[in-house]
């Protein structure tokens, strides 16, 4: 059998740190005189922390210049790594860690494809990085999705064909990432909104492990 790849995103689909960044991002905005909401929230995901600033400083028409935009960077990332202090595996989300139990089982390769640049310490802290075979996240690559790079770096590095590369998104731009790397994409969220998407699940709890199974096939 061909060993297959599956590659997770991590905030919003294997942890719920999402919310912590939504925190982090509505905190600067609000200082900067600007209304943030969760929906506007929803044009973040799966984007760069330096898009993501590019995209509220839109909504407030504000123009700044790089020094500024760096100083709010990092006084961004602080105030988000201040809420992870207390992270444990409590944060891990529902039916995940069951997923990746299966998928160890039945000795396949696990990897993380992730804007994030703070991964590897989420996944200690949450105790699930022996699970993983490879990471790439927002230290390893230049371009955020919906450019596949995050996605082809993960796949390379285990030296898996994109074909048998399977991806867990819970983002529009990192389904279409991987759509455009030719993997199979797998939504995690509002079906609704992830609808380019091969497959769809609300959360890891609805996926029965005859669909791992059946994506091994």
């Amino acid at each position: 059998m061909t060993k297959k790849a599956f590659i997770f995103d991590l905030d919003g689909v294997i942890v719920d740190t999402a919310k912590y960044h939504f925190l982090a991002w509505q905190k600067l905005a609000q200082e900067l005189g600007i209304e943030f909401t969760p929906e506007h929230n929803e044009d973040l995901k799966g984007v760069s922390r330096v898009r993501s600033l590019d995209i509220i400083l839109a909504l407030g028409n504000i123009e700044a210049s790089q020094e500024d935009k760096n100083k709010w960077l990092i006084q961004k990332n602080e105030d988000y790594l201040s809420y992870l202090v207390d992270m444990d595996e409590s944060e891990i989300l529902p039916g995940v860690l069951h997923v990746l139990e299966f998928i160890k089982e039945k000795n396949q390769f696990i990897a993380l494809g992730s804007a994030s640049k703070n991964a590897r310490p989420i996944l200690e802290k949450t105790g699930i990085l022996p699970f993983f075979d490879a990471i790439v996240d927002g230290n390893d690559v230049s371009n955020a999705k919906p450019d596949p790079e995050v996605f082809l770096r993960a796949a390379q590095l285990l030296n898996v064909s994109n074909e048998n590369a399977i991806v867990f998104e819970d983002s529009v731009a990192g389904i279409q990432a991987a759509n455009i790397a030719n993997m199979i994409s797998v939504g995690i969220g509002d079906a609704a909104i992830l609808h380019e998407a091969k497959y769809n699940f609300k959360d890891f709890t609805f996926m029965d492990v005859a669909f791992i199974e059946a994506l091994l096939d």
